[in-house]
């Protein structure tokens, strides 16, 4: 079945033949004999915990319940033998394939927990097809929601929970044909060139974050303060996560900080940004961490412990955001 085939059938009408078939791998199994690479281990517990700025006291007698998925993780290794994805699974995604259906992308997970990990549970795990969705054109293109289940026990079988992962593969959209544009008679001025680049994307702004951009619009920078136990918390949430208050204050942060992290972007190429750029996060005087555009300094000098202080930049008529100039040693 080609990509033309696939985009001309008509779902509504049942004349999808290809989910006919699809759909005829649903409750087989996706991988069995599943041993994670190593038993639940305090050593990267403080790691993730250390990563997300998770403080909570009971890391790492046990486990945080959203370090589910990761202990089932191969690795670049790849899982110990024995531990393989179905033949089921493997024909799914050819069929999918020849059909036209190409590329894929990870859309979103759920996650049930039963019980605790702890430090030296041996987890194994097992998977499988729990539904394809009928055919759904996206911005991306045309194609199918494949959603696996995988359960993961402990070494005496106990559950410990459920891990459920949903993909789209899908036929590639295919791009619109640019106008033919006539040669430019003379080269342009700087800021008719910048007129026609992508605008640069917006924030989401909602009722729990609004007060943080009114404190942008007015160059402050807000982080939020328990009223109970003081932790200072960003980014802004309605409850504490230290002691799950709800009472609150805003602060204006010093705007001093350093790098914490850092990455430099590369690829994929994203409208309005010019690669490679550097993107921080950075810890703020006050303990909390934000991720921000570094400037100041060529990207390829950022380093982590760089001290970096606040500065609001103008991207646009209507966007101004915060970000971290930084100073080279």
């Amino acid at each position: 079945m080609t990509r033309d085939e696939l985009h001309d059938l008509d779902e509504p009408n049942g004349l999808d033949e290809l989910y006919g078939r699809l759909t005829a791998y649903e409750g087989r199994t996706a991988a069995s004999g599943g041993a994670g690479r190593d038993p639940v281990n305090e050593p990267m517990i403080r790691h993730w915990c250390e990563a997300m700025g998770d403080t909570n006291p009971a890391y790492p007698d046990i486990a945080p319940p959203t370090m589910l998925q990761a202990w089932t993780m191969g690795g670049l290794a790849g899982h110990p033998g024995g531990s393989a994805r179905s033949e089921a699974y493997d024909e799914l995604l050819a069929l999918l394939d020849d059909a036209g259906c190409t590329s894929v992308v990870a859309t979103d997970c759920e996650q049930e927990y039963v019980r605790s990990l702890r430090p030296g549970d041996q987890v194994t795990f097992d998977a499988v097809i729990e539904s394809v969705s009928p055919r759904k054109t996206t911005k991306l293109g045309t194609g199918y929601f494949v959603t696996t289940r995988m359960n993961v026990r402990t070494g005496d079988g106990e559950l410990a929970g459920t891990h459920r992962f949903r993909i789209l593969k899908y036929a590639p959209a295919r791009p619109k044909a640019e106008p033919k544009r006539e040669p430019e008679p003379e080269p342009r001025r700087a800021a008719e060139r910048g007129a026609d680049r992508p605008r640069h994307p917006r924030p989401v702004i909602n009722r729990d974050n609004a007060g943080f951009w009114q404190g942008v619009a007015r160059h402050q920078l807000l982080i939020q303060r328990c009223l109970d136990c003081a932790a200072p918390r960003f980014p802004w949430l309605p409850g504490c996560g230290a002691c799950g208050s709800q009472r609150w204050e805003a602060v204006e942060a010093s705007g001093a900080g350093t790098v914490f992290s850092y990455v430099v972007m590369h690829h994929p190429p994203f409208p309005a940004f010019d690669p490679p750029y550097a993107v921080g996060l950075i810890e703020l005087a006050e303990g909390v961490r934000m991720v921000s555009g570094i400037t100041g300094v060529p990207y390829d000098k950022v380093r982590i412990g760089m001290p970096v202080e606040l500065e609001f930049l103008r991207v646009d008529e209507e966007l101004e955001l915060p970000v971290f100039r930084g100073a080279e040693a």
